[in-house]
């Protein structure tokens, strides 16, 4: 088969035979007629209406946090009513129940498509929204992982949701996918697993079942293997493991130079567990916001932070403020739709029409803040200009919160981080929205996966920019991008001069023991040949 090559979202690697998913549901060649219109719709209703009720039961069930919170949005997406008015609308225009269900998400799908961003990678909830309501109503199997009898490879199209969160560990050793980006949901729940993952490796779907695969999640490297690679590979990896397992202390380099190592969460729920970070390098805070008509109350956001600050007690917290917009649009806000939203009213943007919400949540930091001993710090997304930085900054200074950062996100503000770092007080770059915006490169588009690799020496090299003008204001310049938990790239981040790393728990003892084996001029011998 050769070497296949894909993007590498979750480090490690594994060995053992490809098995693809099932196939999708297919509807009949022949349409039936409909008879009874009232009848047809209330069947409509009801495989929505199971298949919303079958994905909260798997939410309940779920251990993994990361996966509840995934299947309890994709049941919240199926019960949503302007779907059902939708599938209604055409079986009463006279298409069977099936039909009419396949054309109304086909169509939020396409939809949501054009939207790009955040919507975009929810496409594949609505896919499996499809497959299950249609296997419904059709009488067919429901979709899901296949059972070889054997730990295997798990090889699919895409992996909606409801598949990856009821993924075993002990049985599925890797995943690669055809499609998907880093921030893709099989990207997220397979770092939340420990799983190599890699997506966008357009030749996966051609791999015959019980091809015996060797899989690279830090490489994106996807190759057919003998038996005797295989043994070794997986020895390898148990290995790993052993060590992985005992590892625990402070980022350092051989020779001691300290890399923070910090855990990217969305509340306290993330921390408990966890392996022993030096704090939190990002506190996502739009899971408060989300599906809501209203937005949280003052206290219930106060309360929500006061629970993340209080299990870190004298620990750095970096806090993100509400990263929402026309690209993840919440209904409170009433944003009309846009054309592009990945480069319209988004992040920090969203203040300029509703200034309300980043000040009520500014004052709820604030006074959760006040509640415990934390180390507070706050960024703001989506920060392009000095002036914006700079009118974040007071405001965060002026709700009594003494550090002010921006999340370099924009190719500008990386060109610009020295004027940046005049007025805030530190830098964290988000190298999955940099790429894009740097590469012009859809994040989930796996035709541009060689562009989002993040060791494209131009990302790298606003990286370097970045940590230049860090060093020269005394100033601390982290990653909290899913680079920073990619632990063959943390000896050449500290080369550069970036001061911490920001990851989800998973990957961090990895990056831990990698940054352990180079001393501080190791790193930066790698930075330089990176850059050249």
């Amino acid at each position: 088969m050769g070497e296949l090559r894909g993007l590498g979202v979750s480090p490690g690697r594994a060995a053992g035979r490809a098995y693809r998913m099932a196939p999708p549901p297919t509807l009949p060649a022949e349409v039936p007629a409909v008879t009874d219109l009232g009848r047809e719709v209330e069947r409509a209703a009801g495989a929505l209406g199971f298949v919303a009720t079958t994905l909260a039961g798997l939410a309940k069930a779920a251990t993994d946090r990361t996966a509840a919170e995934v299947l309890d949005a994709e049941s919240s997406m199926a019960a949503d009513p302007t779907l059902a008015e939708a599938v209604a609308e055409r079986v009463r225009r006279g298409r069977p129940a099936a039909w009419a269900v396949s054309e109304a998400l086909a169509e939020q799908q396409a939809a949501f498509a054009a939207l790009g961003g955040y919507l975009a990678e929810r496409a594949a909830d609505l896919s499996d929204i499809r497959d299950r309501a249609v296997a419904h109503l059709l009488g067919l199997p429901m979709p899901g992982v296949p059972d070889p009898g054997e730990p295997f490879v798990l090889v699919a199209e895409d992996l909606a949701p409801a598949d990856t969160a009821r993924l075993d560990p002990a049985k599925v050793l890797a995943l690669v996918t055809r499609r998907g980006g880093p921030t893709s949901h099989t990207a997220i729940l397979a770092r939340s697993l420990g799983l190599p993952a890699v997506v966008a490796c357009q030749g996966a779907p051609d791999l015959a079942d019980g091809t015996l695969i060797s899989v690279d999640g830090g490489t994106g490297e996807v190759a057919q293997v003998s038996e005797m690679d295989a043994e070794a590979i997986r020895a390898e990896a148990l290995r790993a493991r052993r060590r992985l397992a005992e590892s625990s202390g402070p980022g350092r380099t051989a020779d001691g130079h300290p890399v923070q190592l910090l855990l990217n969460i969305g509340s306290a729920a993330d921390l408990a567990g966890g392996p022993d970070a030096e704090g939190v390098g990002l506190f996502r805070t739009e899971f408060l916001f989300l599906d809501r008509t209203e937005p949280p109350s003052p206290a219930e956001q106060e309360n929500a932070y006061a629970e993340v600050f209080a299990a870190l007690p004298g620990r750095k917290v970096v806090l993100r403020t509400l990263d929402a917009g026309a690209d993840k649009p919440l209904p409170f806000l009433g944003l009309p739709r846009e054309e592009n939203p990945a480069l319209g009213i988004r992040g920090l943007r969203v203040a300029r029409a509703h200034p309300e919400v980043l000040a009520i949540q500014l004052e709820a930091v604030a006074a959760a803040a006040r509640r415990t001993n934390a180390e507070v710090w706050v960024m703001a997304p989506m920060v392009a200009t000095r002036d914006e930085a700079a009118a974040f900054a007071t405001q965060v200074h002026a709700a009594g919160l003494p550090r002010a950062g921006v999340m370099i996100e924009i190719p500008a503000a990386a060109l610009r981080a020295h004027k940046l770092l005049e007025v805030a007080d530190f830098l964290s770059i988000g190298t999955n929205d940099l790429s894009q915006y740097t590469f012009a490169a859809d994040r989930m588009n796996g035709d541009l996966a060689d562009l989002l690799d993040p060791r494209q020496p131009a990302l790298l090299q606003l990286v370097a920019t970045c940590a230049s003008a860090g060093r020269a204001a005394g100033k601390p310049v982290g990653i909290c991008g899913e680079a920073a938990g990619d632990p063959t790239l943390a000896p050449i981040f500290t080369g550069l001069g970036i001061t911490s790393l920001s990851m989800s728990a998973p990957s961090l003892p990895a990056v831990r023991e990698t940054l352990a084996e180079h001393t501080l001029e190791d790193c930066d011998s790698l930075a330089r040949e990176v850059l050249e």
